[in-house]
């Protein structure tokens, strides 16, 4: 594990050397960043840091977006989304997984209490349509795992919330 300054990303290079496979879940909220900073890290960083994966000879990567993303979108979270799934793209991986989860089940350190209580209710919605709205964290981690496991299918390959229910279950 290496600790990185993600404000001197390019200091870090060495860190990013040697590996076939880069995972990239890396985010934050405009309420905690601004909007400024929510584009720096959910768009800039990311793409930075695929771009040193990619000259340190990574040939997978994996990167967790948003279900929505579109660079074209009016909303900003979405577009931003949509704006780095095409940097990533362009990087020239092997291969490119996108994963595009609902809102992310989980329990967090800090409290969102909007988020909180969009989780309880999609918690139980979720009994009844299990792949709809929402996804557990943890079948999320577990299909990103799966998806470099699988032998490849094609350049880039975006997985749905529904794909990532599935490919979670492995």
């Amino acid at each position: 594990q290496a600790v990185v300054d993600f404000e001197r990303l390019g200091e870090h290079a060495a860190a990013f050397q040697g590996h076939d496979v880069g995972f990239c879940c890396l985010g934050t909220t405009r309420a905690k960043a601004g909007a400024d900073g929510f584009v720096r890290v959910d768009r800039d960083y990311v793409a930075q840091a695929a771009e040193l994966a990619r000259a340190g000879g990574c040939k997978h990567f994996v990167l967790q977006s948003s279900r929505g993303a579109n660079a074209q979108s009016h909303f900003l979270y979405l577009r931003v989304k949509g704006e780095v799934e095409n940097l990533v793209q362009a990087v020239g991986f092997d291969r490119c997984t996108i994963l595009r989860p609902a809102v992310l089940l989980c329990k967090r350190q800090e409290s969102r209490p909007t988020e909180w209580i969009a989780q309880q209710f999609l918690g139980v919605v979720a009994r009844v349509f299990p792949t709809a709205y929402s996804v557990p964290v943890e079948t999320v981690a577990r299909a990103m795992v799966a998806c470099v496991l699988q032998p490849g299918e094609g350049k880039v390959k975006v997985l749905e919330n529904g794909a990532i229910h599935e490919l979670g279950k492995a």
